[in-house]
């Protein structure tokens, strides 16, 4: 049968503590109670800590559910008024007993004796043994005299083994307050929204009032703050005003489950580390990213942005590699506040890249002694026959600038020339290299058919960046690094040749002119390569490059889908790209690589075609270099000559619709916004002819350019007089643009 508390304690106060002492003497041997340092290091939050590479904490991220504990906090970082709050609370005597309060364990037995009230006589250390061990926790129906026995040895034990300064800090890091709520730190931040060290009185009355009843009505805990604020001398306590105050407090759940610069990065970095080892979050976790860059990443892409909302832009995303290791230097996800869906990782999202492929698929061309650098490639309308119809490509200000080297049309970002250039590599081909290159495009090569030039896959920004990189180290690719990684694992993706090559033609602001002018914002005072491009009807701004030492790649859209308005591959995320470049090289300098074995330089000549290009020196594949690249007139001349021939020898032959061809299926390019594009009819005959689309005119001429509009159409081709010559039905699928 258990002794009942009361007896137990029903004794003059000497022999009490003589009994309990010969019991605490008694069981020492059996007592395993825990160090300072043990406690403490045992200590789990419920959050990870991330930290930069130079031990600064970026990001706070809860990983517990079941509880809300914050960090282990000093006695130090804990407000004077608070300690004196929960002393006066709780344990009057704390700095004079040694674990038990005699005086106050005499007197709540002898009030338990008479049923009365009293305050208890459990001590601060007395509870902490309790919090230490289960054997010693009330249970629903309190404590039983064989607990609290055990309960004050354990504290007497605690007193001999830890000074009180320690007894404290684990006291009100440990106890439960309110809820999910444990120890001081969660609940001062879910609370009050400040940190421990700012509690003021009232704060800290409201505090110490719920370690005595966690879970009380507002009212309650109220009424018991005020009395820890007179027992502080805080004079005449204003209870009805700390009433309103208290019930306030109680709502507030100021404690954001995610806080700091970098919360996209956080949870990527937890994944990875949950697939590579067991158990549970740790503490702190370390990464790569650079503390001062994220933070410059973050207000330089926000910055911008909100430049650009007039443009129906509001999200963005950002993420910079160290080209050697491949380590992840900053990661900004989105926009933030600026977002209507901040919580969408930018840096994963899968998104059109439209024009920033074209470097993976000229090099491809060059690994395969298919192109140089020099070698002409016709810029001029081009209908390509595939099963579904003609595929028509179109250069994004509808200009065609006829034969151009393909060094002029990587840079310009011609459109018509990568296309001619896939249909040389094939789709299937490019995919596999895409592929190799760290791009898992989800579809095959044929899916995408000859739009995969220009970007018609989705990708993820950070997989497109680590292309780059890439690149960058002359095709060799390892995985994106999320810890330090002194040796990553290369495979050579690509060519190194190629891939120098084209970092060459990225880096030509010579070349770049006559799309981007000469005053890009590409280019910068050290050497760097980029590459800019913009997906289907703007959805989607990209820029991309690399530095001797860094890659870069800057998204910028909408996270809804919705089209920006009248943004460029150089308006848009070109000028973010610039700046954390300049940034990243403020203090450092960046050269130009060293060439590859294999690829030699030697000047080249042009000639022919409307506008031949200036004389240069240019780079080659070893076996692939010649001194002149020109277009034979005189074949050319004759091929005319015999057309014209053709059409004029005998006039008493009706004219003909060339193109389209009869039943032709025409899909409009989706990178091009449609109001950009064209479809170009021709026909044989002499001057006079003119052209009626569904009964109505549409233009006159041998040659007729007309902005499609989706649907089936009839195309007649009308004489002088009216009459109809000619007639073929096509159809063009697509999105159009109203007239």
């Amino acid at each position: 049968m258990p002794v009942p508390s009361a007896f137990l304690f029903f004794l003059p106060r000497g022999l009490l503590r003589a009994c309990v002492t010969a019991l605490a003497l008694a069981a020492t041997p059996a007592l395993a109670l825990p160090t300072f340092d043990a406690v403490r290091a045992d200590y789990r939050s419920s959050e990870t800590l991330v930290l930069s590479r130079e031990g600064e904490v970026l990001q706070r991220l809860r990983t517990d559910a079941t509880v809300r504990r914050g960090q282990w906090l000093t006695l130090a970082d804990m407000s004077p008024a608070l300690r004196r709050a929960l002393v006066l609370s709780e344990d009057r005597r704390f700095y004079e007993h040694s674990g038990v309060d005699w005086a106050a364990a005499s007197a709540a037995a002898w009030a338990n004796l008479w049923n009365q009230r009293t305050r208890g006589a459990s001590t601060l250390t007395m509870q902490l043994a309790g919090l230490l061990d289960e054997d010693w926790r009330a249970g629903n129906s309190g404590r039983t005299a064989t607990q609290k026995l055990g309960q004050a040895v354990a504290a007497q034990r605690l007193e001999r083994l830890w000074r009180k300064d320690q007894i404290l800090e684990a006291y009100l890091n440990l106890v439960p307050f309110r809820g999910e709520l444990v120890g001081i730190d969660a609940l001062s931040r879910t609370l009050f929204g400040k940190a421990a060290h700012g509690l003021d009185a009232r704060e800290a009355a409201v505090a110490a009032a719920l370690v005595r009843a966690p879970n009380a009505r507002p009212a309650l805990v109220a009424r018991r703050a005020c009395g820890v604020l007179r027992d502080m001398g805080q004079g005449r306590a204003d209870c009805e005003a700390l009433d309103l105050f208290t019930a306030a407090a109680l709502q507030r759940r100021a404690y954001d489950a995610s806080a700091g610069i970098a919360p996209h990065f956080a949870r990527q970095l937890l994944r990875q580390r949950a697939m590579r080892e067991e158990g549970g979050a740790p503490q702190r976790l370390r990464s790569t990213l650079k503390a001062p860059l994220q933070r410059l990443a973050l207000e330089t892409l926000n910055h911008h942005l909100r430049e650009l909302r007039g443009r129906n832009v509001e999200d963005g995303a950002l993420v910079v590699l160290d080209n050697a290791s491949g380590e992840v230097l900053a990661w900004v996800g989105s926009s933030g506040a600026l977002s209507q869906a901040a919580e969408v990782d930018g840096v994963l999202a899968a998104r059109q890249p439209g024009s920033t492929l074209k470097p993976f698929l000229y090099a491809q061309a060059l690994a395969e002694r298919r192109l140089t650098a020099a070698s002409l490639v016709h810029d001029a309308p081009a209908q390509i026959a595939t099963a579904g119809g003609l595929y028509i490509p179109q250069n994004y200000d509808r200009q065609f600038k006829g034969w151009v080297s393909v060094r002029t049309a990587l840079s310009s970002s011609l459109n018509v020339p990568a296309v001619r250039t896939l249909v040389m590599v094939t789709p299937d081909a490019f995919f596999e290299q895409l592929r190799r290159l760290g791009l898992p495009l989800p579809e095959s090569g044929g899916y995408y058919g000859y739009s995969l030039a220009l970007g018609s896959s989705e990708v993820q920004l950070l997989h497109l960046a680590n292309a780059y990189r890439a690149l960058a180290n002359g095709g060799r690719w390892s995985p994106v690094a999320y810890a330090p990684t002194p040796r990553p694992a290369f495979t050579q993706a690509l060519d190194a040749g190629a891939a120098f090559i084209v970092g060459d033609i990225l880096s030509d602001a010579n070349a770049r002119v006559p799309t981007f002018g000469a005053d890009s914002v590409l280019n910068t005072r050290f050497w760097t390569a980029a590459k800019t491009g913009t997906s289907k009807d703007m959805r989607d701004n990209w820029a991309l490059g690399w530095s001797a030492r860094y890659t870069v790649g800057v998204w910028v859209g909408n996270a809804s889908g919705s089209p920006m308005h009248d943004v460029s591959g150089t308006s848009g995320a070109a000028p973010i790209w610039a700046a954390v470049m300049q940034f990243l090289h403020s203090h450092e300098p960046s050269r130009a690589p060293r060439p590859p074995a294999g690829v030699l330089r030697q000047q080249v000549a042009f000639a022919g075609g409307d506008r031949p290009e200036a004389a240069r020196q240019e780079w080659f594949v070893r076996g692939t270099q010649q001194a002149v690249f020109a277009i034979d007139k005189e074949a050319v001349s004759a091929h005319t000559q015999s057309a014209g021939a053709q059409k004029h020898s005998n006039p008493d032959v009706p004219a003909r619709i060339l193109a389209p061809a009869p039943g032709s299926i025409i899909a409009l390019d989706p990178d091009i916004p449609p109001a950009h594009q064209r479809l170009h009819f021709q026909a044989t005959g002499g001057p006079g002819l003119r052209w009626r689309i569904d009964g109505r005119p549409a233009g006159q001429g041998a040659a007729l350019a007309w902005l499609p509009w989706p649907g089936r159409h009839r195309v007649e081709l009308l004489d002088v007089r009216g009459q109809r010559l000619d007639q073929v039905h096509i159809e063009v699928r697509g999105a159009g643009v109203r007239r």
